[in-house]
């Protein structure tokens, strides 16, 4: 069983790989694993392994997809419980969470610019792409 380790006591580390998961950012170790060692997480600016032994108060850069999360670790934990929980194991920076909203606003409005198609195209849609595709030939 894990145990939470509380705030107040710097003398504690935990690997970075097993804070990560327990803090929700990924759903398994072995996906945290392959964001660390990818270059998906820095700590203090630099690149990190997976083993780096996180402390209160290190500040780290995650990179999730297209969306990046920039926190401060508040507590230490190597036990995954609820989201809730896992929340109060670190602080994001302001910065950081207006410029994901941001972001996210735009991949929304981008959306509605190009509608999915509705379906398999006709024969006479597949004619003209062909047609618009061999223009340039």
């Amino acid at each position: 069983m894990g145990s939470a380790v509380v705030a107040g006591d710097n003398e504690s580390r935990i690997r970075l790989d097993k804070w990560l998961w327990a803090a929700r950012f990924f759903k398994t170790r072995a996906l945290a694993v392959e964001a660390v060692a990818g270059g998906k997480v820095h700590a203090g600016g630099q690149r990190v392994k997976p083993a780096h032994a996180v402390r209160v108060g290190e500040v780290l850069s995650i990179q999730r997809g297209p969306d990046q999360y920039i926190v401060m670790v508040k507590a230490l934990s190597d036990r995954r419980g609820p989201a809730r929980e896992a929340a109060l194991l670190y602080e994001e920076s302001v910065e950081s969470r207006q410029s994901r909203e941001a972001l996210g606003e735009q991949r929304r409005l981008q959306q509605f610019g190009s509608p999915p198609p509705a379906g398999r195209p006709t024969k006479q849609d597949r004619r003209r792409i062909v047609r618009f595709t061999q223009r340039g030939e």
